[in-house]
């Protein structure tokens, strides 16, 4: 059977770091390694996977235990996990060496999320070889970019909802096995031709039922100005100072905000923040460009458009600056996780934790996850997984192995209570 965490320290020992948005050092997509050892790992254990493009040269891997088809007595469980790391910047131990020390595996992704990854394929495998009677189908996807846009998990929900816009119902059909599986007619995976019926999401939650969660807009904000010498700066229009402008309004709309939109009892209260501003081109020049970057976090409930539009509202009402102030499209779009359907869901992997002496409950987070792209396809999903987010994307990330272990029989347990 494989272990957990022998398995957790060959998927450290693969960097797959997100260059989130910086130019890359080579041509090679950021997941291409990982992702070629899981669909190696997969085939030795006797389940097909197939690819599923998500961007230019990133793909998503799909592996399907059972049948996609499914009925109400042998539902489909989707296991999601990313490939994806954050950078390994001003790290102060070796990447990528795995080494465990005290009952810790230390290394970028092993809490964030490749301890949950090696968690998820040890259950799914060891369902997998027993093969009892009645057990349901299993969806593993272990999706792209997840640290930079989403946009693995955001391809995955998309073609659940293209195969079901297509008109023909024979496209169902598969069309061979094996790692080529592919729809007849279409270009969608077989694996996806039928919405799942549940789906957990790792993340490191120290074995917590997240049932909900924040969400996220963000945009770029541009002051224009005049360019002129700073010897004579009244024949310019400063950007910088009418960005001070706008900068403090967006302050004084932070402040309300827990006034205009409700707290959620799990995720706490709506937020927004800037986090880079630039402008300028030089000291002895006014600035005819200043550019921020505004991120609104979103409570269950909250629409990421109208709560743009109310943002950009007030800086125009309170500013006054008209056309001199332009806001871009968002570059990132993630809803918030509501708890209103994934409750029965919760309390059944509660249940399974408990079953391995695990006290487990249900909260609420105010990060974002891979999670509400599959809600908002409707599909009942939680997030759960070894280690804590206090570990994920620092110097000397690490998982408690032990965490690990636990979480490998708590999914496990919760796949074979369906059968």
């Amino acid at each position: 059977m494989l272990s957990p965490s022998k398995l957790l320290a060959d998927l450290v020992a693969i960097p797959s770091v997100n260059p989130m948005g910086r130019p890359r050092d080579n041509a090679e997509p950021p997941e291409a390694r990982l992702t070629n050892y899981l669909e190696r790992l997969l085939n030795r254990l006797g389940i097909p996977a197939v690819r599923q493009p998500a961007e230019p040269k990133r793909e998503n891997l799909l592996a399907l235990i059972g049948s996609p088809s499914g009925n109400s007595q042998r539902p489909l469980i989707l296991l999601e996990a990313h490939q994806d790391t954050v950078p390994v910047d001003g790290m102060s131990i070796p990447p990528f060496a795995a080494e465990v020390r005290q009952g810790r595996l230390y290394g970028r992704g092993a809490c964030d999320v490749k301890g949950g990854m090696a968690a998820m394929i040890v259950a799914a495998a060891r369902l997998h070889g027993e093969s009892p009677g009645n057990m349901p189908s299993i969806l593993l996807a272990f999706t792209v970019n997840e640290e930079y846009g989403f946009t693995g998990a955001q391809a995955l929900a998309k073609s659940w909802r293209d195969a079901k816009d297509l008109k023909q119902p024979s496209v169902f059909v598969e069309a061979g096995t094996g790692s080529g599986s592919l729809l007849q007619n279409s270009s969608i995976p077989s694996h996806c031709a039928r919405l799942p019926d549940y789906a957990i999401v790792a993340e490191p939650t120290e074995l917590r039922v997240v049932v909900a969660h924040k969400g996220v807009v963000r945009w770029r904000c541009r002051a224009k100005g005049k360019a002129a010498h700073s010897a004579t700066p009244s024949a310019g229009e400063n950007a910088i100072y009418r960005m001070a402008r706008a900068l403090v309004a967006i302050e004084r709309y932070s402040g309300e905000l827990p006034e205009r939109v409700a707290s959620h009892p799990l995720c706490g209260t709506a937020t927004v923040s800037v986090g880079t501003i630039s402008g300028g081109v030089s000291v002895n020049t006014v600035p005819d460009n200043c550019t921020i970057e505004i991120d609104r976090r979103l409570v269950p409930g909250e629409s990421p458009q109208t709560a743009q539009r109310q943002v950009i509202d007030f800086i125009e009402v309170a500013t006054g600056l008209g056309p001199a102030l332009e806001h871009e499209p968002p570059f990132l779009v993630a809803g918030p996780l509501s708890d209103d359907r994934n409750r029965p869901l919760a309390d059944r992997l509660i249940a399974a934790a408990a079953e391995v002496g695990v006290s487990s409950k249900a909260v609420g987070v105010p990060y974002g996850t891979d999670a509400a792209a599959f809600a908002a396809a409707g599909v009942p999903t939680v997030v759960f997984g070894p280690g804590s987010i206090a570990q994920a994307h620092t110097a000397d990330e690490w998982i408690a192995l032990d965490q690990v272990e636990k979480a490998a029989e708590i999914y496990y347990r919760f796949l074979k209570s369906f059968c």
